[in-house]
């Protein structure tokens, strides 16, 4: 399922800048209303343990999969401003609900010694899956010099097939602990809430407003666009799976001080860029900054009591999508009138995530979910 999601997502995604401009005509305004729609299901993402009465986190998982290549199949075939929100939102849906059920179900199932590094080798699969994709795209539209509608169809196709596979070909694995079929929000769980909403906020300036950055300001082309999501997904099969190795080692507080730190010098170059060529390499930087944020969902795995997971998981990614849904309709506005403007607020967003990173205790535990709690006080 890790190496089907970015075979629709990573084409989706790395199609949209040149396929909403050259055949939808978007502009700065359009863009960020569509990315603020897609995030909209997110945003419902509580609703998924209500979902859990009728169908078991596994079947959830292979449907929202399917629901994700049925999205993207469609989009081209609909070059309208309507037809691509519609789309969108479609592909957003299972998008997101099975991001909820692949952090759950990982929490549940990998014991906490080796859940970062598992979860690096998810993203490592993805990335190898990622590579496939950029490189089909980037032969289709430079050599076979083939229609929108028809790469979409490809990648959303392939990822609809291999959820069919999926769910025909594998067993219905047991769960160890009985989830919670209601919502959960516990207050020692807040620093966790905090973390992920300014992650939700800040990760916006870098889905919508970086790539829109090289198509409107530097010219990249489809092409031009594939090759540089190749680049960070090649990276990201090398580094990943040592990311997670090194989350392991120093620990979520030092992973995320590094994350924040890193993104904060990165939301400044984007703020100040003029070449196109070092915009690309602070793309690249910023994507493998962003593998570090495995430390939240490690974070939230050693404090969490274990029936928790499925439900918190849901309203996370809640959280995580408030601002997501406010921020790109908002921040597209700002963007007509200053694109660095847009990169700065988003350097704010990562000093205050900064700040709050500097709260995680260096051994996170039930009971010690912070640094204001100490071990005397368990």
């Amino acid at each position: 399922m890790a190496f089907a999601v970015p075979i629709s997502f990573s084409a989706w995604q790395a199609l949209l800048n040149n396929f909403a401009i050259e055949q939808v005509a978007f502009t700065g305004k359009e863009m960020g209303i569509l990315q603020s729609l897609r995030e909209v299901p997110g945003f419902l993402a509580f609703a998924v343990v209500f979902v859990l009465l009728l169908f078991r986190e596994q079947t959830l998982a292979l449907t929202s999969l399917f629901l994700l290549g049925l999205g993207t199949a469609l989009t081209g075939f609909f070059p309208s401003t309507i037809g691509l929100y519609l789309t969108t939102i479609l592909m957003s849906l299972g998008f997101h609900y099975y991001e909820t059920m692949q952090t759950s179900l990982t929490q549940q199932w990998i014991a906490k010694e080796h859940t970062a590094e598992t979860f690096g080798k998810l993203i490592a699969i993805g990335s190898s899956a990622a590579i496939i994709t950029f490189g089909l795209i980037w032969l289709g539209s430079s050599f076979l010099h083939l229609d929108f509608k028809w790469l979409y169809l490809l990648f959303g196709g392939l990822t609809m097939l291999i959820a069919l596979i999926a769910r025909f070909s594998f067993p219905a694995f047991e769960q160890q602990t009985i989830q919670h079929k209601h919502m959960v929000l516990r207050k020692r769980y807040w620093l966790y809430y905090a973390l992920t909403f300014m992650s939700g906020a800040r990760r916006q300036i870098f889905m919508v407003f970086a790539g829109f950055l090289m198509v409107e300001k530097f010219g990249y082309s489809v092409s031009d666009i594939s090759l540089l999501f190749l680049l960070n997904a090649s990276l990201n099969v090398f580094f990943a799976p040592r990311i997670g190795r090194l989350i392991s080692r120093i620990g979520e507080r030092n992973a995320l001080v590094i994350e924040y730190i890193g993104l904060i010098l990165v939301f400044c170059g984007y703020a100040l860029v003029e070449s196109g060529k070092l915009a690309a390499g602070l793309y690249v930087l910023d994507h493998l900054f962003f593998a570090l944020a495995i430390s939240q969902k490690t974070y939230f795995q050693k404090i969490a009591a274990p029936e928790d997971i499925a439900s918190t998981a849901g309203v996370s990614f809640t959280i995580n999508h408030i601002a997501a849904v406010v921020i790109p309709a908002l921040f597209g506005l700002i963007w007509l009138q200053s694109h660095a403007l847009v990169f700065l607020l988003g350097a704010a967003m990562a000093l205050i995530s900064l700040l709050l990173a500097t709260l995680i205790p260096r051994t996170p535990q039930q009971g010690q979910e912070t640094c204001f709690v100490r071990p005397a006080q368990l």
